[in-house]
């Protein structure tokens, strides 16, 4: 006869790596600075690439 715990264990979510905080932060940060090129492009009437000299 096999005996079950009693209590569930609380695990912390980890700080680094492949988490859902990390994988949400990346996404967010993404999002502003795909807008953010939408607007620089539209502001100075020229792509990201010339704005920034590589064209």
């Amino acid at each position: 006869m096999t005996q079950q715990p009693t209590a569930t264990p609380k695990l912390e979510e980890p700080k680094f790596g492949f988490n859902e905080y990390a994988e949400r932060l990346n996404g967010r940060a993404a999002m502003i600075g795909f807008i953010l090129m939408v607007v620089i492009e539209y502001t100075t009437n020229q792509g990201v690439l010339s704005w920034l000299g590589l064209k």
